[in-house]
C-alpha cells in the first residue's frame, strides 16, 4: 500500500447531516474505484476523504454533487496525493 495515489478532501455544507447523506455517499462509492471515509462533523458539515487515480476521485465527488444538489449549499476541497490509506470505503463513526 505504499504507492501514491490522488487524495481529495472534502467539506460539505449545508443540509448534509441526518437526510442520509453518508449512506448515499457509500454506496455511490460503489460504482467507483475509490476508498476512504465519510463522516458527520461537529458543525454540522459531512467530511470526505477519497483516494484512487484523480480522474476516478474526480467523478465520484462530481457524481455526489449531481445526485444531491438540494442538501450541498457549499463545497470546500483540498487535494494532495501520498500513499494509500484506506483499503475500502466507509463511514466513519
Amino acid at each position: 500500500m505504499s504507492a501514491s495515489v490522488y487524495h481529495l478532501e472534502v467539506w460539505f455544507s449545508g443540509r448534509v447531516q441526518g437526510v442520509g447523506f453518508r449512506a448515499r455517499v457509500m454506496d455511490m462509492a460503489r460504482a467507483f474505484e475509490v476508498t476512504g471515509r465519510v463522516a458527520n462533523l461537529d458543525d454540522g458539515r459531512v467530511y470526505l476523504f477519497a483516494e484512487g487515480r484523480e480522474r476516478e476521485v474526480a467523478d465520484f465527488l462530481d457524481s455526489i454533487e449531481a445526485a444531491m444538489p438540494a442538501y450541498i449549499r457549499g463545497v470546500e476541497s483540498k487535494a494532495g496525493a501520498g500513499p494509500r490509506r484506506h483499503s475500502d470505503f466507509l463511514i466513519a463513526r
